[in-house]
């Protein structure tokens, strides 16, 4: 998620100080990305999908849904990326749903992590709501 301002009439062009602020978000967004899904190869995670939010959402750049084959293992994955994300410096990131472990929710800030059981990934279908083409891309009619 960017915060940078836009710049104002007034400031002029973006300056090259800011397109390397930018540049220094997206691979840091990359890096972030890269360990989540490593973590989840790693840790033998059905059906990862990885889906660009860039031009979707304000809320968040990218979000990975992932499966576990049991409660057991939606918490472990949960576990291991939350170790992950702390031991490499991305900070503490916020987790909701762990002491059930149906569903996980893990807030990264920039990528938002989705865990869940085989049926209730089915039931929710998460994938299908955010994989639409985001309004200004769709044909009118």
């Amino acid at each position: 998620m960017r915060s940078d301002p836009a710049p104002t009439a007034h400031e002029g062009p973006v300056s090259t100080e800011t397109s390397a602020k930018e540049t220094a978000l997206d691979l840091s967004i990359k890096a972030l990305e890269t360990l989540i899904l490593s973590r989840l190869d790693d840790d033998k995670a059905q059906d990862i999908v990885h889906i660009d939010l860039t031009d979707k959402s304000s809320v968040a750049d990218s979000l990975i849904v992932a499966s576990g084959r049991s409660h057991r293992h939606v918490g472990a994955l949960a576990d291991h990326i939350i170790r992950a994300l702390k031991e490499e410096g991305f900070g503490k990131a916020r987790v909701e749903g762990l002491p059930h472990c149906d569903w996980v929710l893990i807030d990264a800030g920039d990528v938002v992590v989705h865990l869940f059981r085989p049926e209730v990934r089915s039931f929710y279908n998460i994938e299908k709501i955010w994989a639409v083409d985001a309004p200004h891309r769709m044909a009118s009619n």
